[in-house]
């Protein structure tokens, strides 16, 4: 896999020396629904806004909460938002890259590797000296060529088996992961055997992500070697993606499990673990 991420810096590099650059801004949080009027308060100069519900994701439905959208839509959404072949495309945020990574993933997913995360999002971008543009950005369609299943990704069927001959991370809070918490999914718990390595922990004081040796450590730790297959679940696959952008700067290669525990807890029959541990 190439390149993870990009710096602001870079960014600026880029821009200033005429590289076509496409900038897709995924404001979104759970439980928020502003990230339209936040981006058009403020975002990178030329950004187009995505919003992740309706244009990275597929409706809701028995594949979980953020389904992965259909191939065909997703290469339409694509060209809505200006990319042409051979764009740089940058995705960012304002929550460390939990939705943008999303972006990113499919952009993977559809074969397209032209496509970095900003570290630090918009308040790296900021703080690097940068100016913010308001209102919407209603680019010329563009021409880009998809494809689909260029990223690694697990059903609920292999999800439960990682668990067992690999490693399945779950990238939720701590108390969402033991059971003690379920805010928004029909079950609280965890799949059996996974393993709590949240996202929240692969960014460093300021939002950005850790050095790689960090990450690196941080995934060895819960198991990770680069000898046997790793897949990571959240939620409803949103911080997940997050999770695998993380795996990927650390030197590992993970897939994800677009459903998680949305679809996993909503689903009868399928065992729930809680506490720290399992067994």
């Amino acid at each position: 896999m190439t390149g993870v991420l990009i710096s602001a810096e870079e960014l600026s590099d880029e821009v200033e020396s005429g590289t076509p650059v496409r900038l897709l801004d995924v404001r979104w949080e759970l439980g928020r629904t502003d990230g339209y009027l936040r981006y058009a308060a403020g975002h990178l100069p030329g950004a187009v806004y995505v919003d992740l519900d309706t244009e990275l994701s597929s409706p809701p439905g028995p594949g979980g909460r953020h389904p992965l959208p259909s191939p065909s839509v997703f290469a339409a959404m694509a060209k809505w938002w200006g990319i042409n072949d051979g764009d740089l495309v940058v995705a960012y945020d304002a929550s460390g890259g939990s939705a943008a990574a999303r972006a990113w993933w499919l952009l993977r997913h559809a074969g397209y590797s032209q496509v970095r995360l900003l570290d630090g999002g918009l308040q790296a971008w900021v703080d690097a000296g940068g100016e913010l543009a308001k209102g919407p950005v209603t680019p010329e369609p563009g021409n880009v060529t998809l494809s689909w299943d260029h990223m690694p990704t697990a059903d609920m069927e292999r999800a439960g088996e990682l668990a067992s001959v690999g490693v399945l991370i779950d990238a939720r809070a701590p108390e969402r992961y033991r059971g003690e918490t379920e805010p928004i999914d029909p079950r609280a718990g965890h799949i059996p055997g996974a393993v709590n390595v949240p996202a929240a922990g692969n960014l460093d004081p300021r939002g950005r992500f850790a050095d790689p040796s960090v990450l690196r450590g941080r995934f060895e730790a819960a198991g990770v070697d680069g000898t046997k297959p790793v897949a990571a679940y959240c939620g409803s696959g949103v911080f997940a993606a997050a999770e695998v952008a993380a795996l990927a700067v650390a030197g590992f290669e993970a897939a994800l499990y677009p459903g998680s525990w949305s679809e996993w807890s909503s689903t009868a029959g399928r065992p729930v673990a809680t506490g720290a541990e399992d067994g």
